[in-house]
């Protein structure tokens, strides 16, 4: 999974079509290049001064020149190392970092803020970072994709201060406004159309701003000679291998061919880690966002919550995580949020037993709102018509398809009819979008707090009607009562306060049920320091190993190559 580009830290895949490479050397082939860097080293030889960082995407069978921060299709590493934030979120530690923004500061209605932005920061063409950069990246941003309602207006102070005035107050703006990719006004304010451009050579603050050697299924990222952090790149550049699925990725892990894996590995332990146990490590905290099993809310029977919530007590969730993700997931509990806020959670809805596997109680809520068995044991619709639909999940995901296939099977014990649909994942985000969808596995929206995850679950700001193109809120549900709390916590500075209406929110989520929560996403994460030291881990969790997240960046200033 990747994160998104989008201000709210939306966490979606993105796949293109392309087929399955057996190894790193027959990929680099066929895209015309050759697994040396360019000094000459090899890209699985011992670290030298000019070997790459070598990261695969299991997730993009071919890779598109296009390097557009505003664009859902850019190139890998757009977000990560050629632009940069005001701030950086750190869901490990549950940290902010000062990033381009060196300070911030709230009014005390809420309804304005202000960041103060680094006086030593310049864009890889070396004209210097300026306030004006982060008021046109709002202007186009709003353009392009939208978002940003409670925003009035965006204005420059002087060269280091940007002011942000909001139609209300809006507790959560910090992190939705800081953690958005700020881009040159030199640049940006020059296209016409930024949607469509392609950005194929990026002018950005990031590390590694300089596209070298690119391909269909590789590229390199080098150094950006003006960053403002030069002394903390220690790495002479990045390599991005593209894999249509986790078997090319993991065979390119297991050869040692990459340095990063960052993908789903079953039996990781036995299948990478064993075969060079000094050198080789992974990291799977559960703090991604929530995996659903996203229910199409404007279809029968998903219309129904008495369906919703039956089938729900119907997934075996224990058998999912344990099977299905190879038991690197635990089940998630009707809050629907992750590990990472269990503070918030209001224990009554924790102890509901809509997540708790139970055949007979799914079958008897099934009968009770109309589902009836027929003399083969097949359930039909409450007029009687047939009872069937299909799950999506694209089919490089290898673990999401055992999810998939495990609910399938659970669905038929309690004589519900489904069946898995496993296209590229380009088709299933575009059904997801439009809304044209059944049922899939998917991600959920995540954030700083659980407001995120409950905004784009339940609120009416976020509904969009089925062909609206959206990229959240997905099974498309807005409940109005949980919109008005939703209001209620974004207008309050005070966390107690926040925890409080959180509650509220999450007994709302249990009686609406918009979706059928699965388990926290683990976040995927393997290495090896042949090559390079400095890595996070559990006890030093100064980021996570998802290189799709802002936190990346930490990662990319942080690594040395080894002695």
């Amino acid at each position: 999974m990747r994160s998104s580009l989008l201000p709210t830290g939306i966490s979606r895949r993105q796949a293109l079509t392309g087929g399955a490479v057996t190894s790193v050397a027959a990929l680099l082939a066929l895209a015309g290049c050759s697994t040396s860097s360019p000094d000459g080293s090899s890209a699985s030889s011992s670290a030298g001064s000019g070997h790459l960082l070598t990261i695969p995407r299991e997730d993009m069978g071919t890779f598109t020149r296009n390097f557009n921060p505003f664009s859902p299709n850019a190139a890998p590493m757009t977000g990560q190392a050629i632009y940069e934030p005001m701030l950086i979120f750190n869901p490990v530690q549950g940290k902010t970092v000062p990033w381009l923004a060196e300070s911030w500061d709230t009014a005390d209605d809420g309804k304005s803020m202000k960041f103060h932005l680094r006086k030593d920061v310049t864009w890889s063409d070396a004209k210097p970072l300026t306030a004006q950069d982060v008021v046109t990246t709002f202007a186009v941003q709003k353009k392009t994709l939208g978002g940003y309602d409670y925003l009035d207006s965006v204005t420059a102070d002087d060269d280091q201060t940007v002011s942000f005035t909001f139609n209300r107050a809006y507790s959560v703006a910090l992190y939705e406004l800081g953690q958005q990719l700020v881009t040159p006004d030199h640049v940006w304010s020059k296209i016409s159309d930024p949607s469509k451009d392609t950005n194929e050579t990026p002018v950005g603050t990031g590390p590694f701003t300089e596209i070298s050697n690119f391909q269909s299924q590789s590229f390199d990222l080098l150094p950006n000679e003006k960053y403002w952090q030069r002394d903390k790149v220690k790495i002479p550049g990045i390599r991005m291998l593209a894999f249509a699925g986790n078997d090319g990725a993991n065979l390119a892990a297991v050869n040692g061919d990459v340095d990063w894996a960052p993908q789903y590995m079953a039996d990781i332990q036995t299948a990478y880690v064993d075969k060079d146990p000094d050198h080789r490590h992974y990291w799977f905290p559960g703090i991604d966002s929530t995996i659903h099993w996203e229910l199409n809310n404007t279809k029968a029977p998903f219309d129904d919550p008495a369906f919703r919530k039956a089938v729900s007590q119907a997934v075996d969730r224990e058998t999912v995580c344990k099977t299905g993700m190879s038991g690197y997931a635990s089940p998630v509990d009707p809050t629907g949020l992750g590990d990472g806020f269990k503070d918030w959670k209001d224990s009554d809805v924790v102890a509901s037993k809509l997540c708790t596997y139970d055949k007979a109680a799914a079958e008897d809520a099934l009968d009770a709102a109309g589902y009836k068995k027929g003399s083969d044991g097949v359930r039909t619709m409450p007029d009687g018509s047939a009872l069937s639909f299909k799950i999506s999940v694209g089919s490089t995901s290898s673990d999401w398809l055992s999810v998939a296939q495990i609910i399938v099977q659970n669905l038929k014990d309690v004589g519900v009819t489904a069946t898995v649909d496993s296209p590229d994942w380009s088709e299933v985000s575009a059904s997801l979008e439009d809304g044209t969808f059944d049922s899939a596995i998917c991600w959920s929206s995540t954030g700083a707090t659980p407001y995120t995850y409950y905004q784009s679950a339940l609120s009416k700001e976020k509904l969009k009607a089925v062909g609206e193109q959206t990229f959240e809120n997905y099974h498309r549900c807005g409940d109005e009562e949980a919109t008005s709390l939703l209001a209620d916590f974004a207008a309050t500075f005070d966390e107690d306060e926040q925890k409080e209406i959180c509650k509220k929110i999450q007994q709302r989520y249990l009686e609406v049920w918009p979706v059928c929560p699965l388990f926290p996403g683990p976040m995927w994460g393997a290495y090896t320091d042949v090559n390079f030291t400095g890595w996070p881990t559990e006890k030093n969790g100064y980021a996570s190993l998802n290189v799709k997240a802002t936190t990346t960046v930490l990662v990319l200033t942080t690594l040395k190559p080894t002695a």
